[in-house]
């Protein structure tokens, strides 16, 4: 059955020999592919996303906390492929029936001659349906402004309390999870209460409050080296954070946070970063599927057990490189990298050439953790980094990895003007009025 809202685009447009390839998901993985593959003249090319913009989750965070706009950390697809050979649908999956090579929207369906799975992760709440309904979670635009909303709302209330209980509750917020994205968003909480509180809100500054990050793991940026587990306890503690390790969030009901320990922190804002599951849908079977609802590949990103069916990035779990034998790390490198060697073998495939096993060369990880410093890891940890030069080499790299030089210009003038003035303009309360 064909698309009838578009049958001549996203259907029988293609001739016999051009081959159709669907990718779902516009993250990572599913634009470096679809960017790399379109230039062979063999395949049509049509990239699914619920979104009609292209975003970089890295400074998400940045969003949240009020220190960028989500224009500067997004893109639309339509003008990002203009001069590339891709079609763009804007839709949401919910199924895939490999047997007629087809996928499901919910507003329609499309044929494929083969189906790449670039469709990234979710949130994981572990089953804990308190933290899901009440907790703020860091995978989505959506995400980061309704955390933006949240944290200023929760400031003017703060502000109005005449109950000193209240208040401490909350100005208190808890981060779970010690991985970059909970380390990155406690720095940038820390630096607004040390330096825009006097300045936004004088009626906050000296009163009772704190930021935690929890992580279930004995250190921080656990994946990272022993130097840079050091360095960020040390920074954070300096910023006035307090770090509690070894301990779980194990629910949240009512303003009050459980840990694994007994412990209760009372608090109204639980930021939740402790974790992602792959995005999954129906048509897939569970005999595909590997830790962490992951797509199990071949060493060439196919599926197991499917025909013509290929998975990238967060989406799937490869264990045939000799150095990651329990799957790569879900991070933007390895998304990138797949993304851009599957295209080279969807490239080897349409010459009859012989494909290439992925094999992931680790660049390095970094994290920011306050407005003077980083941490940088290179060459599997032996050469390590810190502070300001870190910081730079930080600041460099996520600028040159936006997708456009109207971001790159835009995020280095507010990162300019946040550095030099410890401010941004950004605090402001948007309401959809639903």
């Amino acid at each position: 059955m064909s698309d009838l809202s578009n049958p001549e685009v996203f259907t029988g447009s293609a001739p016999a020999t051009i081959k159709k390839i669907v990718v779902i998901g516009g993250g990572f993985a599913g634009v470096n592919f679809a960017q790399n593959v379109a230039k062979n003249k063999n395949y049509q090319v049509t990239l699914i996303d619920k979104n009609n913009f292209n975003y970089f989750p890295p400074l998400l965070y940045q969003v949240s906390t009020s220190f960028l706009e989500p224009s500067s950390i997004s893109y639309p697809f339509r003008k990002l492929f203009r001069k590339d050979n891709i079609r763009f649908r804007m839709g949401e999956p919910v199924k895939v029936d490999p047997a007629t090579q087809t996928v499901y929207l919910k507003d329609g369906e499309l044929n494929y001659d083969y189906l790449v799975f670039a469709s990234g992760a979710k949130t994981n709440f572990f089953g804990n349906a308190n933290i899901e309904a009440n907790a703020i979670p860091m995978k989505s635009i959506d995400d980061g402004l309704r955390m933006r909303n949240a944290l200023l709302q929760t400031l003017e209330r703060a502000t109005i309390t005449q109950d000193p209980a209240e208040r401490k509750k909350l100005l208190t917020i808890v981060v779970a999870g010690g991985g970059p994205t909970g380390v990155e968003v406690s720095g940038m909480l820390a630096e607004m209460k040390n330096y825009i509180f006097k300045k936004d809100y004088p009626e906050l500054v000296n009163k009772p409050g704190a930021i935690y990050i929890i992580d279930g793991s004995p250190n921080l940026l656990g994946a990272m080296s022993e130097k840079t587990h050091k360095e960020a306890y040390k920074v954070l503690t300096s910023l006035g954070i307090k770090v509690r390790l070894n301990l779980h969030v194990n629910d949240y009901v009512d303003g009050k946070i459980m840990l694994s320990n007994g412990e209760v922190i009372e608090s109204s804002t639980l930021i939740w970063a402790a974790g992602i599951t792959a995005n999954t849908f129906d048509g897939i079977p569970t005999t595909s599927l590997g830790p962490g609802r992951r797509m199990i590949t071949d060493g060439n990103n196919k599926v197991i057990g499917l025909d013509n069916i290929y998975a990238i990035g967060d989406a799937c779990i490869l264990m045939t490189d000799e150095a990651y034998p329990k799957g790569h790390p879900q991070i933007a490198q390895v998304a990138i990298q797949q993304g851009r060697t599957l295209a080279i073998n969807f490239i080897a495939m349409a010459k009859g050439q012989p494909l290439k096993p992925f094999k992931y060369f680790d660049k390095g990880d970094m994290a920011i953790i306050g407005r003077n410093s980083a941490v940088v890891d290179l060459f599997k940890h032996k050469v390590h980094f810190r502070g300001v030069l870190a910081l730079f080499m930080w600041l460099f790299i996520h600028l040159i990895s936006l997708v456009n030089y109207r971001n790159k210009l835009r995020t280095l003038y507010n990162w300019a003007v946040a550095y030099l003035s410890r401010d941004q303009s950004f605090r402001m309360i948007f309401k959809s009025g639903v």
